[in-house]
């Protein structure tokens, strides 16, 4: 939820003289005439045609033309998602660290990897990833099916060792080359693989939250406390600088000063990536939404609840170095605090049901053995 100092009264002078023009107020020719601001008030929102910030329902999932969705691909990938021969020793799979009954996270910190070794960073939800115009917390990957890729063949999560390994285990298995040549027209490939796991993916949405049939215009479908909230959350806690448009999130990276939790290792966030020092201890802007299902938060899981976030951000981050100018003091009272909390509950949508379906058999001498 990061913060323009100079953004909130000015943002404020705008949307009052939408109110303005709304409500048939009387314009005034000079400042010293002028009244002060009003208040905005649940009603005045309510006739806003379009919200601050880009906040809107969600739309369509977006499709990449070169891995257009199919009902054989989307299968392939979840059995995919779930399958444990996709790791080394056969322990883990993509669904360990997004649990369907954790909202496709892991509840935890810092993930846990190859060999239970605890990982630099919390594990990310998958529900509306297909939204993302990057993945990872640093943003290393353009699209769900590059993302896919990297825990697959990295050492330190399911430790693949490399594509001919993880090919070799599941031409072994007769019924994945069917599934495989019905999807794809081919024998499994490690590309083919991310193309099935991301199309599973991007139908892991969560549309029609009590706040998108609010944006879609059925006013009553959040309660004035709520209302209140979202003026908050667009209006002093200038929620939506970062967290705008519809997925709630704007894609970018800032280092929000907090201060490295001891004993965490040290992490530099996005300058790994663009070796830019403007990105030091930046990361991704998460999406809001389903946000009361998915603590504990932040890159590292070191903030345990919700109202700890929104403590943190009213008290304007800790001041760590290289903090984003957005970050400042908010001053919100403790009714505002209860009223944006109440908000970002209505912002969990339909989350997916989702089973793992039944393995097939595992012959692990011919898929490579235990361990390798």
């Amino acid at each position: 939820m990061a913060r323009k100092k100079i953004g909130y009264p000015v943002k404020l002078a705008a949307i009052a003289l939408v109110v303005a023009t709304t409500f048939g107020m009387k314009s005034f020719s000079d400042d010293e005439n002028r009244p002060p601001i009003p208040s905005i008030t649940p009603a005045m929102v309510d006739s806003m045609k379009v919200l601050p910030g880009g906040l809107a329902a969600l739309p369509a999932v977006p499709v990449p033309a070169d891995n257009p969705q199919t009902r054989a691909k989307i299968e392939l990938g979840k059995r995919l998602f779930f399958d444990t021969r996709m790791s080394g020793d056969f322990s883990s799979s993509c669904g360990t660290c997004h649990n369907p009954s954790l909202a496709f996270t892991d509840g935890l910190p810092r993930a846990r990897g190859f060999g239970g070794k605890t990982l630099p960073r919390n594990s990310p939800t998958v529900l509306n990833a297909a939204y993302n115009t990057a993945q990872f917390w640093d943003g290393r990957a353009a699209t769900l099916d590059e993302q896919c890729k990297g825990p697959l063949l990295s050492a330190a999560e399911m430790n693949m060792v490399d594509e001919k390994h993880l090919l070799d285990r599941l031409n072994a298995v007769p019924e994945y080359r069917r599934d495989f040549q019905k999807a794809f027209g081919s024998v499994p490939s490690l590309d083919n693989v991310t193309h099935a796991i991301a199309s599973f993916e991007r139908t892991l949405v969560t549309p029609d939250s009590r706040f998108d049939r609010y944006a879609r215009g059925d006013k009553s479908a959040l309660t004035d406390q709520e209302k209140r909230g979202l003026i908050v959350f667009f209006g002093k806690g200038s929620c939506s600088e970062c967290h705008s448009g519809p997925n709630f999130t704007d894609n970018k990276y800032h280092n929000l000063g907090a201060r490295p939790v001891p004993g965490n290792p040290q992490d530099l966030g996005r300058f790994a990536v663009t070796h830019d020092p403007k990105d030091m201890g930046a990361f991704k802007t998460p999406s809001l939404r389903n946000v009361t299902l998915t603590a504990p938060y932040t890159h590292d899981g070191s903030v345990a609840t919700l109202d700890e976030v929104v403590d943190f951000y009213d008290r304007g981050g800790d001041g760590a170095p290289n903090q984003d100018k957005l970050i400042f003091k908010l001053n919100l009272t403790a009714q505002d605090k209860k009223d944006l909390v109440a908000f970002l509950k209505a912002l969990t949508g339909n989350i997916p049901q989702v089973k793992a379906p039944k393995m097939y058999s595992d012959n692990q001498q011919a898929t490579g053995g235990q361990g390798q």
